[in-house]
């Protein structure tokens, strides 16, 4: 009698996720199950973070059919059992530390990885942007699955496109931010992101805010984002981040609004290849739009 191997993977903790058989059932958060779906693997069941509300950022979930997946919760609560009713085989997540099971507290983690395997994907700093969609890559390869052929093309034309367009002699300012609201707002540090340092690899003159506090962000008013003159804004669309029309009694961000071009952001977008090659075609048009090179 022929008997199937057993599947496993190592995370990005440095922990071996075991399964009997290739897992079937994966419950995921909310980031990486849109990046399983461009992989073709449907989760039964999502869960956000603790950022997130009783209903699914859709910021977050890419092309992923939210009206058909059950939504589990968020952050703090989430209690294991509600995930374990779905009937996982495999629980999907990620991590910005290379320790911390994002959008689960510690306690929730260590309780599910006691009743079903656990694996992490690194999305943090540490990581170039390749190297997050390979390892998605590879975890969805474990399970069975992977993107079209035509997916790397085509993301190889839009990276193609990108580096086109900020090669001419105009370089539009590029400024990448979440806003907190009418007062404050973050701005973004790109080397901190790995899709804010593929886009400066690919030629896209991001802005640096001040040294300062704050390893992701720089918390300031939006007199000194104004003051940085940017051509273009990053927006982030999640759910948790001020919408333009919150902001609008600032002056400063009035500013902004009447002189650059907005593009919608989200710092936890799909690390897919479909995912990466919208991002890079939207920035590419838009600079050139910006650098009057149409």
């Amino acid at each position: 009698m022929e008997h199937s191997a057993p599947w496993e993977f190592s995370d990005d903790r440095g922990r071996l996720a075991v399964a009997g058989d290739r897992p079937l059932r994966i419950v995921a958060y909310i980031q990486a199950g849109a990046t399983l779906w461009d992989h073709g693997i449907r989760p039964v069941g999502l869960f956000g973070s603790q950022h997130d509300g009783a209903a699914p950022d859709p910021a977050k979930s890419g092309e992923l059919p939210l009206a058909e997946i059950p939504y589990l919760g968020s952050g703090g609560a989430l209690h294991p059992d509600t995930l374990l009713e779905a009937e996982p085989d495999l629980v999907v997540a990620v991590t910005y530390d290379g320790e911390q099971v994002y959008g689960l507290e510690q306690k929730t983690a260590l309780e599910l990885e006691t009743h079903v395997p656990l694996a992490t994907v690194a999305v943090g700093p540490g990581r170039s942007l390749a190297e997050v969609r390979e390892r998605f890559a590879a975890l969805a390869g474990s399970l069975g699955r992977g993107e079209p052929p035509s997916a790397a093309r085509e993301l190889d034309a839009a990276e193609d496109a990108l580096r086109q367009a900020t090669g001419g002699a105009v370089r539009p300012r590029v400024l990448a931010l979440s806003p907190a609201g009418p007062e404050r707002v973050h701005l973004a540090r790109p080397s901190s992101w790995p899709d804010l340092r593929a886009l400066t690899e690919h030629g896209v003159g991001l802005l640096e805010p001040a040294a300062g506090a704050g390893v992701n962000w720089s918390t300031v008013g939006w007199a000194e984002a104004a003051a940085m003159d940017p051509d273009i804004v990053l927006m982030d669309v999640r759910i948790n981040a001020a919408r333009p029309q919150e902001l609008r009694a600032d002056e400063h961000w009035r500013a902004i609004e009447a002189r650059a071009r907005l593009l919608p952001w989200n710092p936890e977008a799909p690390c897919s290849r479909r995912a990466h090659t919208r991002f890079f075609t939207l920035l590419a048009d838009t600079v050139r739009a910006s650098a009057g090179t149409e």
